[in-house]
């Protein structure tokens, strides 16, 4: 008998009525169709986040495959957030330019009008560029001539093109200085140690003519010869001229010629942070004040009395 009724009861439970129990179980089946959306948000989905991994294990594999010792971060003065760079440094190291480095390098994307207010006055930048020549022209007999230069005039280059940089450098172009903060790795702290860092080649290491040791250049094996010696320039404001002093100063140089707004644009960060400051507590202070009442009243119900 037992048997019997267990017997009826799951038949009953188990018997389908009308659809009705299929379709519960389809409600709260997870294995619905995706829809269209949902497909393609999975989709971009895995191929954002595959095109990260991949860069993120292309970045390693460049920075394990190398050869060259990565830089020390120097405290630098400028690191901070609302500190400018050393204005007396960027004048001592254009000064270092154009004493050593603008022999072979070029600036052309810097021009003399750019130091005022900067490292020079106005007077002084014109003095700094009375001193080169330009080739202007064409003179009303169509003829071109050599004048001294103006704050207009950009910085010149040691070689009239890259054929003859190349020959005189034993097949390498020294490249321009204008950006080269910002398009090595590391920036003023590879600058400084790549200036600073000359050392024999240790054993095994086989340079082939014109070429020096530097651990701190890809390969080791660099064309420039050390220029920067203790009394290699001199200064105008009577700083003692040593190897690593003149290093720190042109890299400082080399760091505002890559971002000339550099302090401008701390001092904008400032300002913008300041004005926000100010806003942000004004709304707080408007919404606290225009929600009080809202958050703070109490609604009551009251039936009618029949």
């Amino acid at each position: 008998m037992a048997a019997f009724v267990v017997r009826k009861v799951g038949s009953g439970l188990l018997a389908p009525r009308n659809g009705a129990t299929l379709q519960k179980v389809q409600n709260f089946s997870t294995s619905r169709a995706w829809t269209k959306s949902q497909k393609l948000a999975t989709a971009g989905g895995l191929v954002i986040g595959g095109a990260g991994a991949l860069l993120f294990a292309l970045d390693q594999s460049v920075s394990a495959s190398g050869t060259e010792v990565h830089p020390t971060e120097m405290p630098w003065s400028h690191k901070g957030v609302f500190n400018s760079l050393d204005h007396a440094g960027i004048r001592r190291g254009y000064e270092v330019y154009k004493q050593v480095c603008a022999a072979c390098h070029s600036m052309r994307f810097l021009a003399y009008r750019n130091l005022i207010g900067v490292s020079h006055t106005e007077a002084e930048a014109k003095a700094e560029a009375a001193e080169i020549m330009v080739k202007d022209g064409p003179d009303e007999a169509g003829n071109y001539f050599m004048r001294p230069g103006k704050l207009s005039d950009y910085f010149p280059s040691p070689y009239p093109n890259e054929e003859a940089a190349r020959a005189a450098n034993n097949g390498a172009y020294p490249p321009d200085l204008s950006y080269i903060a910002l398009a090595r790795h590391g920036g003023e702290d590879y600058l400084f140690a790549l200036l600073t860092g000359y050392v024999d080649a240790p054993a095994g290491i086989v340079l082939r003519e014109g070429q020096y040791y530097n651990p701190y250049f890809p390969g080791g094996a660099i064309s420039m010869a050390q220029a920067l010696y203790n009394e290699a320039a001199e200064y105008s404001d009577g700083t003692p001229p040593t190897a690593s002093q003149l290093a720190k100063d042109v890299s400082t140089f080399l760091v505002w010629s890559a971002d000339p707004c550099h302090d401008e644009r701390k001092r904008m960060g400032i300002k913008s942070l300041g004005i926000l400051l100010v806003l942000g507590s004004l709304a707080y202070y408007i919404k606290r004040h225009k929600w009080a009442a809202l958050k703070t009243r109490k609604i009551s119900f009251y039936p009618k009395q029949k």
